[in-house]
């Protein structure tokens, strides 16, 4: 007998046999969870946490009688609301029935690399929060002024802060005992020169703030030195809500069917925020409560998860938001554990579900400062975003690529991560493989055993463009089974597939292969994002752009040839094709070092056009056509 047993974050999923461990699934899988001890059970560190319920997406019930009982080792590990919390150790439980499992980043065993080069962005230094030393005269019996008037009269005479400035209900609170530790002098650190959130015996330079980047995969972080501009610390994550759906519809869908779904995915995105706050301080001796500024960008699904905004309506005719203005809510009404009384500040949503993440782009490429040329910006991710135009026009869409070209749905797909592969050539002569590995410097055949886990988002666009090119999948993505060799075959469930890597040269120990369900997935993703360009190209009334900017997590490692091969976007200049990174991100960390793009961003945001693509009358019939590779007429 067989179960369906599916890992989050890595998407990765299979049948596996009665009996066997979450752990020996896991391997069977080619998902990486860490177990130092080999699997027998005094090591602790394979934890994962199973999800109950139905699971529409996936078709199964998850549920804890799913698995074998809690064993006594397991209570060693595990605290009792980590068991409450349907915490188990992958090692010790046995798989009796369907389940969903999420594993935890601390129990992941590869950890990711932020595949981010950006390009070098020049912008004006002026962070929404200050930091003031003052020296205060002690309070005496003559003087009976309350400790924060006499701060903030101290700060109007020194700095020309505004005689009514506020001060933060908790900073308040300990207020008089700070100010008497430091002997009466203080350093406050003032948000937009309207409110006091912090304040710090003696004098204290250290001025950070955390931009980050909330992908429907990917969640990427900036930690930045807000008195220099310098970027300290960069980390990321998969997003922890991918066990609730792999893309925005599902996640809406789940917040729907579950009373307490929007909780527990709004819960699950804070946390992770928590991890990465945490996680980047220490590596440079501060803590999270060191942080005095934050800005948050996502798509407009995402907004309304990590705020806690109901998002069903989104899912429904007319899409409209919870908010489409620029907010700032306090970090501890979202739970995130930094400064107390530190803003988090979120960027304005365009239009539906062309969110503050499309806003971070725009701000950092600034397409609309364009004098001629036609601009297209491609924001790849699981929702892919396109603006196109110059200062005159620009427009924008939204289209729902999937989480196949960053690696989920993808057989052995994953994310960037040591072990991924990320470069692949094959001769169409021969089919032979050379392929790159991230960690390793060399090539296959180069290096003989490349301990190759699986695909990241780079490699998958170039396997399809080299299949392609090399005869192996014809124009419309299907395979040519007359072809006669032993890395084209037909796998365990009857279709066809390609052999990346041999299993004796990958640390599972099983072939990585590319099916004909990869190619699918590939093709409905890169026609997404072509139709999208070409509606805006004819409502803006041109036949070709001038420019094209790739964005995104995994944008910079695109190879430009291997994306246009398979039509991921209307032709260009091979030389005029960019890849800048993860704009977005580079968006947010604008926003938290410079009000002025907070400023910009509210601008831009009600200038630009947003064009409902999947209304169009003709949109089935130009989705079809662009499946093919590269198109089908085009």
């Amino acid at each position: 007998m067989q179960h369906q047993v599916i890992f989050q974050p890595s998407g990765r999923r299979g049948k596996v046999e009665h009996g066997l461990t979450l752990l020996e699934a896991a391997r069977e899988l080619g998902v990486d969870i860490e177990s130092v001890c080999g699997g027998v059970k005094v090591c602790g560190k394979c934890k994962v946490k199973i999800e109950e319920g139905f699971f529409e997406k996936f078709g199964i019930e998850s549920y804890m009688s799913h698995l074998s009982a809690l064993q006594e080792e397991e209570k060693e590990f595990l605290t009792e609301g980590e068991i409450a919390d349907n915490y188990r150790l992958a090692c010790c439980c046995e798989v009796l029935g369907d389940v969903l499992v999420f594993v935890p980043e601390e129990s992941r065993g590869a950890k990711q690399v932020v595949l981010e080069t950006g390009k070098e962005r020049h912008f004006k230094l002026d962070p929404a929060v200050r930091k003031y030393y003052v020296e205060m005269a002690a309070a005496t019996l003559e003087d009976h002024r309350g400790d924060y008037e006499r701060l903030r009269e101290a700060l109007h005479e020194k700095y020309d802060l505004p005689a009514d400035l506020e001060i933060d209900y908790h900073v308040l609170r300990d207020l008089p005992g700070v100010v008497r530790e430091g002997q009466w002098k203080v350093t406050a650190t003032v948000w937009n020169n309207r409110e006091i959130i912090r304040v710090e015996p003696g004098l204290k330079e250290t001025l950070i703030g955390l931009a980050v980047d909330i992908g429907t995969t990917t969640v990427a972080a900036y930690l930045c030195d807000l008195r220099t501009g310098e970027v300290l610390v960069v980390d990321s994550m998969m997003n922890p809500q991918v066990r609730y759906g792999e893309d925005v519809l599902s996640r809406i869908t789940y917040s729907m069917m579950n009373d307490d779904g929007l909780e527990k995915m709004h819960k699950a995105i804070v946390e992770g925020l928590n991890t990465l706050a945490q996680r980047m301080t220490e590596k440079i001796g501060l803590s999270p409560a060191d942080i005095a500024d934050m800005t948050l960008v996502f798509n407009t699904a995402m907004q309304h998860i990590a705020l806690c905004i109901d998002p069903k309506f989104l899912g429904r005719s007319p899409f409209a938001p919870g908010t489409k203005s620029s907010r700032n809510i306090k970090a501890r009404d979202l739970g995130i554990n930094i400064c107390r009384a530190a803003m988090v500040h979120t960027l304005p949503v365009e239009s539906g579900f062309v969110g503050p993440d499309n806003v971070a782009v725009l701000i950092a490429e600034e397409p609309y400062r364009e004098k001629e040329k036609i601009r297209l910006v491609i924001d790849i991710g699981t929702n892919g975003e396109i603006d196109l135009g110059n200062e005159k026009r620009l427009l924008c869409t939204s289209c729902a690529t999937g989480p196949a070209l960053e690696g989920a749905q993808i057989k052995f797909g994953m994310r960037a991560a040591p072990g991924a592969i990320e470069k692949i050539r094959i001769n169409p002569e021969t089919l032979d493989v050379t392929y790159k590995v991230i960690g390793q410097e060399q090539w296959y055949p180069e290096i003989k055993k490349t301990e190759a886990k699986g695909i990241c988002g780079s490699g998958i666009i170039d396997i399809m463009a080299q299949l392609f090119l090399s005869g192996v999948i014809n124009k419309s993505g299907r395979f040519n089974m007359k072809i006669d060799h032993p890395r084209v075959r037909k796998g365990e469930d009857g279709k066809p597939e390609f052999v990346v890597a041999w299993a004796e040269e990958t640390s599972i120990g099983k072939d990585i292969t590319f099916t004909q369900g990869d190619v699918r997935a590939v093709q409905l993703a890169k026609a997404a994002l072509y139709v999208g360009a070409r509606y805006l190209m004819e409502r803006l009334g041109v036949d070709k752009v001038d420019s094209v900017t790739l964005a995104g997590a995994f944008g910079s490692y695109i190879d430009r040839e291997s994306a246009m091969v398979i039509g991921m976007f209307p032709d260009c200049a091979l030389e005029d094709v960019v890849a800048v990174g993860n704009a977005a991100g580079d968006g947010a960390k604008l926003a938290l070092l410079d009000v002025g793009k907070r400023e910009e961003a509210a601008w831009i945001a009600r200038q630009v056009e947003f064009v409902e693509t999947a209304i169009e009358p003709d949109f089935q019939n130009r989705f079809a056509a662009a499946m093919a590779l590269p198109h089908s007429t085009d």
